[in-house]
């Protein structure tokens, strides 16, 4: 079934059209990048069970192609490569926004951004946004990965990574894949760890961040850094 079997008051492209994108839930958005169903299924049905699959947006966020393959309907290449390309383009449009002005400006772009990124994963993730003097962005990077419940960050890399691009203050960032954003005795010690490591390089932390889903904590707004 494709838009053409939809009644006409509820086809999501002729909805966009008329009131704008921000008046279409997820799931029509969804289906606005499926454009088809399969049998027995329309395209918003199809679209909801993917939003229902992968936990929501920010879930289907990080889906890649692998795991979009999985889900019936999508076991054709083209549509796995429109919505990875397009969840991708999601990504680098708040990174471009978050490099032409100071993080700190916009604290929830920050926040929103970390959400894109860390918030669906099934493990532990350590991050660290690199910034210039301007706190503006230079680079993320992934710096280490752990189990659900414990990551191994090691703060020479952090200190050679922050070399490399020149930054002159970091944000850390990690994911808690159980939800829980209040950080942990463990993360309190590895933050004074990481400042003062990067302190002997003149690097500053500004920040480090917790993610879960749906909500980001930040340290030094609770007096924690």
């Amino acid at each position: 079934m494709s838009f053409k079997d939809l009644i006409e008051g509820s086809r999501p492209r002729e909805k966009l059209m008329e009131f704008g994108a921000g008046a279409l839930a997820d799931a029509e958005l969804v289906a606005l990048l499926l454009r088809t169903g399969i049998r027995g299924k329309n395209v918003l049905q199809l679209a909801q069970e993917l939003l229902d699959a992968f936990g929501g947006i920010s879930g289907l966020l990080h889906a890649g192609p692998g795991d979009l393959k999985r889900i019936k309907g999508l076991g054709g290449t083209a549509k796995r490569a429109e919505l990875a390309a397009v969840l991708e383009l999601a990504r680098r449009a708040m990174a471009e926004g978050l490099k032409e002005s100071p993080i700190f400006d916009t604290p929830d772009a920050v926040k929103q951004y970390l959400q894109l990124h860390l918030s669906a994963r099934p493990h532990e993730v350590f991050a660290a946004l690199f910034l210039d003097a301007r706190h503006r962005l230079i680079a993320m990077e992934e710096l280490f990965r752990g189990t659900l419940t414990q990551t191994s960050v090691y703060p020479r890399e952090v200190v050679a990574r922050s070399l490399h691009h020149g930054a002159a203050a970091v944000v850390l960032a990690h994911n808690h894949p159980s939800g829980c954003t209040e950080p942990s005795r463990a993360d309190e010690l590895l933050t004074q760890t990481l400042r003062n490591a990067l302190a002997t390089v003149d690097v500053r932390v500004l920040d480090h961040m917790v993610v879960g889903r749906g909500h980001t904590l930040s340290m030094a707004e609770h007096g924690l850094i």
